[in-house]
């Protein structure tokens, strides 16, 4: 495949296969064709051969090369593979291409400090106790398996779970496996409220390039029992935006939210590991009807789904 690429990538090469997808030919009629001299006419038809993509045979005193057609189709089926997988519903690069679109409109808006103040509302429902669940949000050797967004990794971490307590976040592509490449974000903050089990708040700073803060986002995680496990809301509330903070802001909903699914994904696969026989147990108890009604609207529609919802000032 690297020798058909190879061929195909030179412009008069490519000339030759589109002619000789017409008809066979010979290299004195080639040559005249592509406006191209015979004897160079010949070293490009002969790297073709090489590479399999056309054939020749040797009538009197001319050589006659045809197009074959099969290498053409292999490489247009692994492109077609190519194309596809790039194009999957929900995968990185649609995702990349929804941030694109994001970033367009929040670098449009924002024209002075202040632009992107307001706030975002994420809900998960997570398997595991609220104890599991406060682990997870507090212990840093655990938020490093979920805290980034799904193309990135915790390149350093410091969560001193306690009010005051110091906040340090810094991240790089996840392929960054030896940390030549540049940093990809850093942030910095303070924890602010402390409730094991039931409620975290702290602010967060994304750095800006220079070491300036792009703004401060206010994070409020609640933590509520159910019957399945742990419901999280998150309140994520934006104060002192910069007007070079778009780059930041655009990627908040996708990038938090994509982090909070790394989350319960994890907890899901630490809750198959855990022996919870006691806690199935619980959940058979003559009341857990009226506890189920206690999940939903008075609509009757369910409000433990993933919810992501942004509100501005």
């Amino acid at each position: 495949m690297d020798a058909l690429l190879i061929a195909l990538a030179d412009p008069a090469r490519w000339r030759l296969v589109s002619l000789l997808a017409e008809r066979p030919r010979s290299v004195g009629v080639l040559a005249q064709l592509a406006e191209a001299r015979q004897p160079q006419t010949t070293k490009h038809l002969q790297t073709l051969e090489r590479a399999g993509v056309v054939t020749s045979e040797r009538i009197g005193q001319r050589r006659i090369y045809a197009l074959r057609p099969g290498p053409l189709r292999d490489l247009a089926a692994a492109l077609s593979r190519l194309a596809d997988t790039a194009d999957q519903v929900g995968g990185p690069r649609a995702t990349f291409d929804r941030y694109g679109l994001r970033l367009d409109a929040e670098r449009l808006a924002a024209e002075e400090p202040g632009w992107a103040d307001g706030s975002f509302r994420f809900l998960r429902p997570l398997a595991g106790s609220p104890e599991l669940v406060w682990r997870h949000l507090t212990e840093a050797s655990l938020l490093a398996r979920w805290w980034t967004p799904d193309d990135l990794r915790v390149s350093e971490l410091v969560f001193e779970a306690r009010p005051g307590g110091r906040i340090v976040q810094e991240y790089r592509d996840a392929e960054d496996a030896d940390g030549s490449d540049l940093v990809a974000g850093r942030a910095e903050g303070i924890v602010d409220d402390v409730r094991p089990g039931e409620r975290l708040a702290y602010r967060l700073s994304p750095l800006l390039p220079d070491g300036g803060l792009s703004f401060t986002a206010h994070v409020d995680l609640g933590l509520r029992a159910t019957d399945t496990g742990t419901d999280l809301e998150v309140h994520y509330r934006i104060t002192d935006s910069t007007v070079d903070s778009a780059d930041f802001v655009a990627g908040i909903e996708i990038g938090f939210g994509q982090s909070l699914d790394k989350l319960a994904a994890t907890l899901a696969a630490d809750s198959h590991d855990t022996d919870d026989t006691d806690d199935t147990d619980d959940t058979h108890d003559t009341d857990d009807t009226d506890d189920t009604d206690d999940t939903h609207d008075a609509d009757g529609t369910a409000d433990d789904a993933d919810t992501d919802t942004r509100s501005t000032k």
